[in-house]
């Protein structure tokens, strides 16, 4: 079964089968203020979010959220690129939201997480 490993120093999501890299995405990470939470999590629920909510207004998560078993914490797509890579989030692992469709069609519900500093 895959696993993800989430490398806050590097700001890179890993997706992983035993030893072996199946994929490396960018991420966006939290702020100082709202740091995202070092552990290990499993994912709960998978959620695909319209692009835009009625009257035309970006939706917060992107395109897609994956909520993580820490309440509140998830892992989603974004409507602002220019946040991959940098401490912007209040604690949730942001992606691009290709990345985060990608990721989505290839990890289950029960997925590990696994957030080291």
């Amino acid at each position: 079964m895959p696993y993800i490993i989430v490398d806050l120093s590097d700001r890179t999501l890993y997706l992983l089968e035993g030893n072996r890299i199946l994929r490396a995405y960018p991420v966006g990470i939290g702020k100082i203020l709202t740091v995202t939470p070092v552990g290990t999590y499993t994912i709960i629920n998978k959620v695909p979010y319209p692009y835009t909510r009625p009257g035309g207004r970006l939706t917060p998560y992107g395109t897609f959220w994956m909520g993580l078993s820490r309440r509140g914490y998830g892992i989603h797509g974004t409507n602002n690129p220019a946040s991959i890579g940098r401490r912007v989030s209040r604690g949730c692992i942001r992606m691009f939201n290709r990345d985060v469709q990608d990721l989505a069609r290839r990890v289950p519900i029960g997925t590990r997480v696994i957030i080291r500093p």
